[in-house]
């Protein structure tokens, strides 16, 4: 540690970085044991910036685990490549009263590739560690440094790490020469940073005193969005021999631009087979269909990461040669497959998961993870994901849709919005006929149309399991006690909202139960509400429903002769700013039938609303369960 940075953590901290640790657990207050699973009991992260292009970065903690569900946050993992270069790492296990059991040995440190099966090449390294101690509470202690080899992103501070995590201490320091631009955002940090200029370094600080636990609750939203938390970016970088600025969105995407500037050129061969399958279209719509599906049958997705490659692109050549590449190498390739036919699209950024975390638009800054492909045709748009090789062209899928996207071209960058799919486009209809033989066994056909995000889960099931593995997986997630699958079947329509058409011929056995001349049905066979709610719980975060839907169900069930009606369930109609439900079921000819519609509407709520969220929920799952009962006449 240098003597600037010693001189600047004494004037910040009051040397209580090198004072004695005090980790007995005994010591806490009982604010921070509330909840909690584990207790940061002190961080601090430190980032001294040389220049545009280099970076340290050193991080002391200690977190004290309080039981085994704490036991996630006791494992030492520090990402390494060509780019980010590990430089050391120590670390101290504490008992429950905060005395040295164990100090880590180099030899204790694993070392391995982060490269998973989809990847061909990646120089992404994990140095890892895990003290394996299980007598509850302890204490680990870790203090690492890494440099950065170019500046593209700077670490962002989150201290509240997740849910049933307190915070008794957390510092976040930076330290830059004196005319550097650092920009940063704070989230829920209702203070300005200290910041102290001295013989040409500034330096920021950021703390976080006692912040206790917060429990998880459903459906609630990202941490960072109701916990402190502060993002960092540069203003002018330097990566490897690239200089860029991130100022605003447009130079950003200028950077980007001139990082894959002249990757684009085809071979000889691919331009000729593009001219083939495009020439013969007359329109746009079809020549984007076919060279998208020239694409799917001629690559696959590997990632490959080397260097600068995390954002710069594999030339077009490249992927032509080898028939695969990563999201950015098949989005270029894409790209220019339609440059060659006459068509203009957008390289495009974003930050793709079917998680809460999204691109902030307000603060330009390196918050991507993925590529894909805007075509513009007037009012209409078709956004293609150059990594699938099943999904038809123009459907984004759950993890791309609906979230701000950067579109990149020659003039630099600009944020827009990918698709919104709605609830009346995630639409799932089932329709089941089927007879109740003496026995109260059942006899049925189920067929079902899952549309949009609804279909993902089926069209993986189709196009990644055997058949063998299909009739596995749907054994196991059918909630009927006791079951035969006789028949099934999959079939898929493509369209921009695709659909997945499932058939199953299925055996009920216990369906109705008899006791004496009465017989009771549940006619609602597979689509039940399985959550229930405490109304009177104290919500503390907001309800986030990212996922609108509607469902439609109706089922027509043939009863054994002589059985009349005794009790029918009651007519169920509710409505909500959560949505709508509505249940019916009638008795004609000897026949029941069952109608259910439920649609869902996606939105941020505040937690005053949950005891109105938890009712509509609650008498859904009742009313999902109600009988109807039959008398069998003499």
């Amino acid at each position: 540690m240098n003597r600037f940075i010693f001189l600047f953590l004494c004037l910040f901290s009051g040397n209580a970085l090198f004072a004695q640790n005090d980790y007995n657990v005994f010591t806490l207050s009982p604010e921070l044991l509330e909840n909690a699973n584990a207790v940061k009991r002190m961080e601090e992260v430190t980032i001294e910036i040389k220049d545009i292009g280099k970076a340290t970065i050193t991080k002391r903690y200690a977190i004290t685990i309080l039981n085994k569900a704490g036991d996630e946050w006791a494992e030492f993992n520090e990402h390494y490549d060509k780019l980010v270069s590990f430089k050391s790492v120590e670390g101290k296990l504490y008992d429950a009263l905060g005395k040295k059991i164990k100090s880590l040995k180099k030899s204790d440190i694993r070392d391995y590739s982060n490269t998973d099966e989809n990847s061909l090449a990646d120089d992404s390294r994990i140095k890892q560690h895990n003290f394996n101690y299980n007598s509850y509470p302890y204490t680990i202690e870790y203090e690492s440094e890494i440099q950065f080899n170019g500046i593209f992103y700077l670490p962002r501070w989150i201290p509240v790490e997740g849910p049933h995590f307190a915070v008794e201490q957390s510092i976040f320091q930076v330290i830059t020469p004196e005319n550097y631009r650092l920009r940063y955002k704070p989230l829920q940090y209702p203070d300005k940073p200290e910041i102290v200029s001295e013989k040409g370094k500034k330096m920021y600080k950021w703390m976080l005193k006692n912040y206790p636990a917060y429990a998880a609750e459903y459906l609630m939203p990202a941490g960072y969005e109701f916990t402190p938390a502060v993002f960092l970016a540069p203003a002018d970088f330097q990566v490897q021999d690239y200089d860029g600025n991130m100022d605003d969105w447009k130079n950003y995407g200028k950077f980007i631009y001139r990082l894959n500037e002249n990757r684009d050129q085809l071979p000889d061969n691919v331009k000729q087979d593009i001219h083939r399958i495009t020439d013969p279209l007359t329109s746009n719509k079809e020549k984007i269909k076919a060279a998208y599906q020239y694409l799917q049958q001629n690559t696959r997705y590997i990632s490959v990461q080397l260097g600068i490659g995390g954002w710069q692109t594999f030339d077009a050549k490249y992927v032509a040669q080898n028939k695969y590449g990563d999201c950015k190498a098949l989005s270029n390739y894409m790209y220019a497959l339609l440059k060659e036919a006459g068509i203009k699209s957008y390289y495009t950024l974003l930050h793709s998961s079917g998680n809460l975390n999204r691109v902030m638009p307000d603060f330009p800054s390196t918050q991507f993870n993925h590529a894909i492909l805007c075509v513009p045709e007037g009012k209409d748009t078709t956004w293609l994901e150059c990594t699938s090789q099943s999904y038809p062209p123009g459907y984004l899928g759950s993890s791309n849709s609906n979230r701000p996207v950067l579109l990149i071209d020659e003039n630099g960058g600009q944020i827009v919005n990918t698709p919104r799919y709605l609830k009346t486009d995630n639409v799932q209809l089932r329709r089941i006929t089927g007879v109740i033989d003496d026995n109260g066994e059942f006899k049925a056909k189920v067929k079902t149309d899952y549309k949009a995000w609804q279909h993902e889960f089926y069209h993986a099931v189709m196009h990644e399991l055997t058949r063998e593995k299909m009739l596995e997986d749907m054994k196991e997630r059918m909630d009927i006690p006791s079951f035969d699958i006789n028949d099934f079947s999959y079939a898929e329509k493509k369209s921009s909202l695709p659909v997945v058409e499932e058939s199953i011929d299925l055996t009920v056995h216990n369906f109705a139960s008899k006791t004496g001349k009465r017989l009771f049905v549940n006619p609602n066979l597979m689509n039940r509400n399985n959550r229930s709610f405490d109304e009177q719980a104290k919500r503390k975060t907001n309800i986030k429903v990212m996922f609108g839907y509607t469902d439609s169900d109706s089922i027509v069930i043939d009863l054994p002769a002589g059985y009349k009606p005794e009790s029918l369930p009651t007519a169920v109609n509710i409505e909500s700013p959560f949505g709508k439900y509505s249940s019916t079921t009638t008795f004609s000819n000897g026949k029941i039938i069952y109608t259910r519609f439920m649609e869902r509407n996606e939105g941020d709520f505040p937690a005053s609303m949950y005891k109105e969220f938890a009712a509509f929920y609650n008498k859904i799952y009742k009313a999902d369960r109600t009988k109807a009962v039959f008398v069998k006449e003499e």
